[in-house]
């Protein structure tokens, strides 16, 4: 029986950090091309593109490009040059949110749309599927039941975000940080604004919070939705991460493959496309590196808690403070705490702060002089110091297991290696007289661990069978040369072997679901106005970055909702106060709430003069 592959993608912030996710567990990374990408701080030369794709194909492992930035008409050549390089260069995929990029004279390469896309219902999907895309990149706020009704109604590949930071914007049409300070999230520059303190305000210009990060949600973490994600379809498992470092990405790339392979056991039908195995040597936790707080994020089913109340890790809680001295504070928990160790806990007015710990007796902590934390309190350890040294030190080795069979043949010997349940098979043979072994058992220990050495290839041995010729004496030269011819042709076949999918974009003219676009198409290029209109749509707007559009715009638009955090939605919280939130301010600049009830969601529109 074919198996369904189903795919864990990590971030890849250059060739190092990709080849150590693949070590740990992933069966893909996605990297960032030279430019384009929408992390324009995460650049990497075709070198380094190149370098990562030899590496992960041995592993039969995919590398995808992110390539989605919208485009200048002065940048287009450019990006044609550029997309051929990365194709030659290895990639298996460019992720792509311009539509322009189509209408190129491309090489034959799988193309997926970025989540940038705004890829959140069947129709947009569905017209994706028809012209050609491989996959779609879904947006962070679908449900299982929206993501199921789109795998209903579509054949295309969906892939879904599962952990880290979330955007609060839909992707793709936010525009705060461009009409803040000219730094563009489509074109790979955004501020994050929505990680700033805001101050509040209702209708009549009350202060309602001052200088709290209103916008600012808590990390995704969907570890527990695997199973009723990979069954409403999606097929490839992705953890944000491009620009964070390489001890998140050890840390949470070993836990995902731990929880999926939990789930494959469970979903036999489905399978892991990529070869080879991993192990740790410490036990992974999401909540032992950067997050500001978790949340499944499927607001359709949980509004409660999104906001994370600062914009800075949180880490794992310890527990609460029991005890409070001078100046120490003594907290409920049974794990140790150390001197290096970040801590961190609100203050009463909800603000976090923190501290290092430089010394501990048991559970009682002694505080620098400036530090008022309460009884109560919840304190939490964003930096553990033994894990991140565990972490540092700790290298996993992604090796495949074979089977090795030594054979006699008349003039000599055979040795066969072989991956289980694959096509991948090499014999090799040779020439050499038959002595018979002074000591048995001797010549057969010997045997067998100058067999088991794998050098730096990238196999490990699950078991050897020697079923004849126990009773002989091989020279230890002639046993390593032929161990060693049938690892190296292993492993070229192995190369040999990887196909990467080509595919040709065929331009059609199938029209779209909507007959007029406005600026939230994001067309910033002449390729992606004649792709549009070749699909039947009339272009009435260039994108934000090119001409801000007149009138009353909506700037960010999000499920999050202040007017429901505040207790005062009239769906969820009938009869309640009529004092929420209807102005956010940061810097004497204001910002105009308008919340569609109706749609369960929360516009931002530049304050009317």
């Amino acid at each position: 029986m074919k198996l369904i592959p189903v795919e864990l993608l990590s971030p890849a912030k250059n060739a190092e950090f990709g080849k150590t996710a693949i070590d740990f567990g992933a069966d893909a990374v996605y990297i960032g091309a030279p430019k384009f990408g929408a992390r324009a701080a995460a650049r990497n030369s075709i070198e380094e593109i190149k370098e990562l794709c030899n590496y992960a194909h041995r592993f039969h492992a995919k590398v995808y490009v992110a390539f989605n930035t919208i485009l200048f008409d002065h940048e287009l050549q450019e990006s044609e040059k550029l997309i051929h390089e990365i194709y030659m260069a290895g990639a298996d995929a460019l992720i792509i949110q311009d539509m322009g990029i189509t209408e190129m004279n491309l090489p034959p390469i799988e193309l997926h749309v970025s989540t940038q896309g705004h890829n959140v219902d069947a129709d947009h999907i569905n017209f994706l599927e028809k012209i050609e895309f491989s996959r779609v990149i879904l947006g962070r706020e679908l449900s299982p039941g929206q993501i199921s009704a789109i795998y209903n109604q579509t054949d295309i590949e969906l892939e879904a975000f599962v952990h880290g930071a979330l955007c609060v914007s839909y992707s793709g049409q936010c525009y705060l940080s461009a009409n803040m300070g000219g730094r563009s999230g489509n074109r790979g520059e955004c501020a994050q604004p929505c990680r700033l303190a805001w101050n509040t305000l209702d209708s009549d210009g009350k202060l309602l919070e001052k200088d709290r990060p209103v916008l600012s949600l808590h990390d995704m973490n969907r570890s527990a939705n695997l199973e009723q994600l990979l069954l409403a379809g999606v097929r490839s498992f992705k953890i944000e991460g491009r620009m964070k470092d390489i001890s998140y990405l050890k840390n949470i790339t070993a836990y995902y493959r731990e929880q999926l392979d939990d789930v494959l056991k469970r979903n036999p039908e489905f399978g892991k496309p990529s070869l080879g195995e991993c192990s740790f040597d410490f036990i992974p936790d999401p909540l032992k590196t950067f997050n500001r707080g978790y949340h499944a994020y499927f607001p359709d089913e949980d509004r409660k808690n999104l906001r994370a109340g600062t914009s800075k890790s949180l880490g794992k809680p310890l527990g609460e403070v029991i005890e409070k001295g001078v100046q120490s504070i003594t907290i409920s928990t049974s794990e140790k705490i150390q001197n290096g160790d970040g801590l961190c806990f609100f203050d009463t007015s909800g603000v976090l702060r923190g501290f290092a710990v430089q010394q501990t007796k048991g559970n009682t902590i002694f505080l620098p002089e400036d530090i008022q934390i309460d009884k109560g309190a919840t304190i939490y350890r964003n930096n553990d110091s033994a894990f991140a040294k565990l972490l540092a030190r700790h290298n996993s080795v992604r090796k495949i297991g074979i089977v090795l069979e030594l054979f006699i043949i008349e003039k000599g010997f055979g040795l066969i290696a072989e991956i289980p349940y694959t096509k991948y098979r090499v014999e090799k043979i040779t020439a050499i007289e038959k002595t018979p072994a002074r000591d048995v058992e001797k010549a057969y220990e010997s045997l067998i661990a100058q067999l088991s050495k794998t050098g730096g290839t990238p196999f490990y041995i699950k078991s050897i069978e020697v079923e004849q010729g126990k009773g002989f004496f091989l020279p230890i030269s002639a046993l390593n040369a032929l161990r060693r011819d049938v690892l190296s042709g292993l492993e070229t076949k192995l190369g040999n072997h990887y196909v990467r999918i080509d595919r040709v974009f065929e331009h059609n003219d199938i029209p779209y679901y909507k007959s007029e676009l406005d600026f939230r198409a994001n067309i910033s290029n002449k390729l992606a106005e004649k792709f549009w209109q070749r699909h039947g749509v009339k272009v009435n707007e260039p994108a934000f970055e090119i001409e801000v559009p007149e009138g009353e715009i909506p700037l960010m638009e999000t499920k999050l909702c202040l007017r429901y955090e505040a207790g005062a939605c009239p769906k969820y919280h009938p009869g309640s106060r009529e004092n929420y939130p209807s102005i956010i301010e940061y810097e004497g600049r204001r910002f105009r709430l308008k919340y569609q009830c109706d749609l369960c969601r929360m516009e931002i529109l530049p304050e009317s003069d």
